[in-house]
């Protein structure tokens, strides 16, 4: 209105924060489904335990050595240097012995005290049970007393032990990194043949069978894919023989089944033989139909299918269908006005159309079937809904099966054979679509999706 403030209504939007999972999260996740990152795992945990029990074992045995053989040598050699000292110890025979030799000198006398080293009182080679504050009495490895009372302690001199132990330690760390690669690769490589069966498994289980599964070695894994690969031939060859004879016992029954028919109609149609003849017609009717059908879906199965596409009214189309098999007071068509011409094989999707509406129209009670027809995404898209009482959780995965039914009896007055909704799952994935059976509370909602690569 005139002075009127405007009020705009947003949209509300809610924003929710996704969290990646933690790092110990996918590390477990990892080690409980890849056997990839299971195997790396125990070859590096095998190889730490390995170089554990190599090291301890080394240190043992250089302690042992190290006490039979090398600890008289070195006590002998630190009882020379203390005698060439002198008693009392000579400050300039010890200055001269720390400029000759990386040593440390300390002598505590009497008459003399001094220390080559004063900054470094407590040498990082002693050991806690061989230093002078904690063991004063009795002989020390590296230290002696004069026959003047003076202690003399030898020790390491100016000598840097952090800069090489950092870089063994930064050695040690890069060396495990690059074996842990190396063995990530080897066991990558090892383990390729399971990526190739995992995928041939999944083409086979779509019954695609043209490829078979690559053998890239000549071990355990390549004789199971050998194995796998004569498997699906023989399943292959299992299906295309079920194919053909069903074929031949379809194309076999027509000829009688037409002569059944047409025998059937040249009976007089008088008041004794009109009640027999009625449903027996009815009847060959059904099993004409069930052949069709039958000889439909394997040609349409068959990876040789054509489809004879040219520019199709769907709207037009749709209601011709509607006008022939259901009642169009009893059907509400929505579409859009500007939907064009689309290549589509006539003959298909009007058998597409009929089993929807069919089965919309027989599960739907006396409910008002709803049928949508709009554009989307580049493609065309058809709902096709029923009011009805839907059907069981735990069947939508069944429902375009060939012959399956809800109904565990397969009674005549509670559906068909059970190929409806499989014909028209074929037929859209002919066109290069999708059928989608979703519950549509109430009642079961059939979406039909043709994207813009079948125009």
């Amino acid at each position: 209105k005139p002075g009127a403030t405007p009020v705009i209504h947003w949209p509300s939007v809610v924003f929710k924060r996704t969290r990646n999972p933690r790092w110990h999260r996918r590390a477990r996740h990892a080690l409980r489904h890849s056997l990839r990152w299971r195997l790396v795992t125990l070859f590096m945990g095998l190889a730490l335990t390995m170089s554990v029990v190599f090291v301890v074992g080394m240190q043992k045995a250089f302690t042992v050595g190290w006490r039979d053989a090398a600890l008289p040598l070195v006590t002998d050699y630190v009882d020379y240097l203390v005698a060439d000292l002198g008693s009392p110890p000579s400050i300039e025979r010890a200055q001269a012995l720390v400029q000759r030799l990386p040593l440390s000198v300390r002598l505590d006398g009497p008459q003399v005290h001094w220390n080559s080293h004063p900054d470094k009182s407590d040498r990082p080679w002693m050991r806690r049970g061989e230093r002078e504050e904690e063991k004063p009495e009795g002989p020390h490895l590296l230290s002696r007393t004069t026959a003047d009372g003076t202690r003399v302690v030898l020790g390491l001199g100016d000598i840097d032990w952090q800069q090489p132990r950092s870089r063994i330690v930064w050695a040690t760390l890069g060396l495990l990194l690059l074996l842990t690669g190396v063995a990530f690769a080897v066991v990558r490589r090892l383990l390729r043949p399971l990526e190739d069966i995992r995928r041939g498994t999944q083409r086979f289980g779509a019954g695609d069978f043209r490829q078979p599964i690559p053998l890239q070695s000549r071990d355990e894994l390549g004789d199971l894919a050998q194995h796998i690969n004569t498997m699906a031939h023989d399943i292959h060859a299992m299906l295309e023989a079920k194919r053909g004879l069903l074929l031949a016992i379809s194309h076999e029954l027509r000829s009688p089944l037409t002569r059944a028919r047409l025998n059937t109609e040249l009976l007089p149609e008088t008041a004794e033989l009109q009640p027999l003849r009625d449903p027996l017609l009815r009847d060959l009717a059904l099993m004409r139909d069930l052949i069709s059908d039958l000889l439909e879906s394997e040609r349409l199965v068959s990876p040789h299918a054509a489809l004879h596409l040219e520019p199709t009214d769907l709207v037009a189309l749709l209601k011709e269908t509607i006008a022939a098999h259901a009642d169009p007071a009893c059907v509400n068509l929505h579409f859009d006005p500007e939907i064009p011409a689309w290549p589509l094989d006539r003959v298909r999707m009007r058998l597409l159309l009929r089993n929807l509406l069919d089965n919309a129209r027989l599960h739907g009670g006396q409910g008002v079937v709803d049928v949508h027809l709009a554009r989307g995404d580049g493609g065309l898209q058809l709902r096709v809904r029923d009011h009805g009482p839907g059907v069981a959780e735990g069947q939508w995965a069944q429902l375009a099966q060939p012959f399956y039914r809800a109904d565990a009896a397969r009674q005549r007055g509670t559906g068909g054979v059970g190929l409806g909704l499989y014909l028209c799952r074929l037929v859209a994935q002919a066109h290069g679509g999708r059928l989608t059976l979703r519950p549509a509370q109430p009642g079961l909602e059939a979406v039909v999706d043709l994207p813009a690569s079948a125009r």
